[in-house]
């Protein structure tokens, strides 16, 4: 019954959300705000999937400049976790056939994302170029998923290099975001899915990498990841479990009392 509830809940949301910004979108096409804007909105999608969402960012994050955001990608509830960190004037870069769909792709096109052909090499190294033209005209920030594809359970997969190009031929700094494990976590059928931590590194200053391969960048930038998505997951391991035996202890202690009562 909490599933169904929740998918009628998610569906009414979410057309709303596209049909709606599609339409306020329409007075300002393509302007990069948007996208934290509904960004924020389908994250508030957490709560009715039964999750605690926990957001970590460094100090100062709110005044940083043109840069290139990378996340590690799980599956389809990164739109409702990793989502609600997204920085205003941030875009993000999917593949073009996210345009075909329904009452989401028009809203994912309108707000000012970038789309690329995966599918065809010339047209994907041209975007390179559009993002660093991108940077150079205005102050805006891409956000990419460097793995190119969702892990579903696998742990952090191998690093494409598309987005430390972009970010050495534009010189701007990476941020890599990590989000914790989601995979198997989230049950729709039961109430309460537990915690989940996205957290934002600090910066990383590509001039450092400049004298070196972009390969070595990106291998730099996902052993970051890497050791922090394994801390995240070990800490959420050790809240959601000091927190079981809280709540038991309450039950015990409130069982107790009634007994007591009774006697």
């Amino acid at each position: 019954m909490l599933l169904i509830l929740r998918t009628i809940i998610v569906i009414i949301y979410s057309i709303l959300i596209c049909v709606f910004g599609s339409v306020w979108c329409l007075f300002s096409p393509r302007d990069p705000r948007h996208v934290a804007t509904f960004g924020h909105l389908f994250g508030r999608l957490s709560t009715v999937f039964g999750l605690k969402v926990e957001l970590r960012k460094p100090e100062g994050a709110e005044n940083y400049g043109n840069a290139i955001y990378i996340a590690n990608h799980q599956n389809n509830y990164d739109m409702v976790t990793a989502a609600k960190i997204v920085q205003p004037s941030t875009v993000t870069v999917g593949k073009k056939s996210l345009l075909w769909v329904p009452f989401f792709g028009p809203l994912y096109w309108l707000t000012g994302n970038l789309l690329i052909d995966r599918d065809d090499r010339a047209k994907a190294r041209g975007t390179i170029g559009e993002l660093v033209d991108q940077f150079n005209r205005k102050r805006i920030s891409i956000w990419m998923f460097p793995e190119g594809t969702r892990s579903r359970g696998r742990g952090l997969l191998p690093f494409k290099t598309g987005a430390f190009h972009a970010a050495v031929a534009a010189g701007v700094p990476i941020i890599p975001i990590v989000v914790s494990n989601t995979h198997d976590k989230i049950n729709l059928n039961r109430l309460k899915n537990g915690l989940v931590i996205v957290e934002m590194l600090p910066p990383v200053d590509v001039k450092a990498f400049e004298s070196v391969s972009v390969r070595k960048l990106a291998t730099h930038c996902r052993e970051l990841m890497a050791a922090k998505l394994e801390e995240l997951n070990a800490e959420v391991a050790e809240r959601e479990k000091n927190g079981k035996s809280d709540r038991r202890a309450v039950r015990r202690t409130i069982l107790h009392g009634c007994h007591t009562a009774w006697q």
